[in-house]
């Protein structure tokens, strides 16, 4: 099974996302990090599930939505994916 890592860049990002969401509903807000946390979670039995990232063009680079968020992960090895970012997909990509 894949083992999942998460940046200190996307650990901060679902900070944020969680912060910016629970100045009107602390409730939603939960709710949207814990989506975006788990979402990623199908990864480490299927680690190529995401698309290309269009952006990056490289095939090891990858993202999952949720909602309006993308959920980007680089495969390092058959054994470790790296979560690198977490934003709202109106946002410009900062990879």
């Amino acid at each position: 099974m894949v083992k999942l890592i998460w940046t200190d860049q996307a650990v901060n990002d679902l900070g944020s996302i969680g912060e910016y969401i629970a100045e009107n509903s602390e409730k939603y807000a939960k709710l949207t990090v814990k989506k975006l946390f788990e979402r990623p979670d199908i990864l480490k039995n299927f680690p190529q599930a995401g698309r290309i990232v269009p952006e990056k063009n490289d095939p090891n680079v990858r993202e999952l939505i949720e909602g309006n968020y993308r959920i980007i992960y680089e495969i390092i090895s058959t054994d470790q994916i790296n979560i690198l970012t977490v934003y709202h997909s109106a946002r410009d990509l900062r990879i």
